[in-house]
């Protein structure tokens, strides 16, 4: 299961469902550029329970500053279309399974 673009157009309409994590992030951004590849393998891991986005925030500025996204990475947690969870900055693949594991089961 692959990480789908999302745009400022499309969000809200593809992290209405369900559990969804949207990766936040920038072509320029190294941080972002070590991330992507941890959200990707766990895109992979479990994408038959959560929904996995990226959205470059230079292309598609409204929905950052909508959600007050200052620092990238940024990994934003819906559940069923609320915010329920945000990260910023690099995290492992354990740290994310563990983070949206406790929205999966819930």
């Amino acid at each position: 299961m692959a990480v789908a673009e999302t745009t400022d157009k499309t969000f809200e309409n593809d992290t209405a469902n369900g559990v969804t994590l949207t990766d936040f992030w920038a072509t320029w951004c190294g941080p972002c550029r070590m991330q992507s590849p941890v959200v990707e393998a766990l895109a992979t891991e479990m994408g038959d329970q959560v929904t996995f986005n990226k959205m470059d925030v230079d292309a598609n500025p409204d929905t950052p500053q909508k959600f007050g996204i200052m620092s990238i990475p940024t990994l934003l947690v819906k559940k069923d279309g609320e915010v329920v969870d945000s990260i910023v900055g690099y995290h492992s693949k354990d740290q994310l399974k563990q983070l949206l594991s406790q929205y999966v089961e819930a």
